[in-house]
C-alpha cells in the first residue's frame, strides 16, 4: 500500500489484508476512494443506514469506527456495505470513503477486482509466468 502513487478521484480496491486505516485515511485524504473487504473483528457503530435497499444488499450503513487505534488511524465516517453473492451462496462485507456511489455499485467493483486476480492466475498457471517485467499494457499483451 506504501508503494501505490495515489491520485486523486482514483479508486483502489484492496482484500481484507489491507485494513490498514493509517494507509486508507492517506487515500481518502488525497481525494481518492478505496473499496475494501472488512475483517470479521471490525469494531464499528452504525450512524445512519438506508432502508430502500436493491436487491442481494442486506445493509447500507454509514458507521464510525470504535475501536482505539482504528478510530485514531480513521477519524471520518465511512460506509459499510452488507451484500450476498448469489453465486458463491456467501455473504461479503465492504467499506468504503465512496459515499456517492450504491451499494450495489460498491459490490460490482469489487467484483471486478476479483476478475482481475482471476485473470493473472490464469496467466500464471497456462503460460508458466514467474515475473512480469513490465507494468504497461503493453507489456502485459507482450
Amino acid at each position: 500500500m506504501k508503494e501505490i502513487p495515489y491520485e486523486s478521484s482514483s479508486f483502489y480496491i484492496f482484500d481484507r489484508a489491507y485494513n490498514n486505516f493509517k494507509m486508507l485515511y492517506k487515500i481518502h485524504q488525497i481525494g481518492a476512494y478505496f473499496v475494501i473487504r472488512a475483517k470479521k473483528n471490525l469494531q464499528c457503530k452504525s450512524i445512519k443506514w438506508k432502508r430502500r435497499l436493491p436487491e442481494n444488499v442486506l445493509s447500507d450503513s454509514t458507521i464510525e469506527l470504535t475501536g482505539f487505534y482504528p478510530r485514531r488511524y480513521y477519524p471520518e465516517p465511512f460506509c459499510l456495505v452488507r451484500y450476498w453473492d448469489e453465486e458463491q451462496k456467501r455473504e461479503f462485507v465492504f467499506l468504503t470513503n465512496a459515499m456517492h456511489i450504491s451499494a450495489l455499485q460498491v459490490a460490482e467493483l469489487y467484483r471486478n477486482r476479483w476478475q482481475v486476480e482471476l485473470f493473472f492466475k490464469w496467466l500464471k498457471q497456462h503460460l508458466k509466468i514467474k515475473k512480469f517485467w513490465g507494468t504497461t499494457e503493453n507489456a502485459v499483451r507482450i
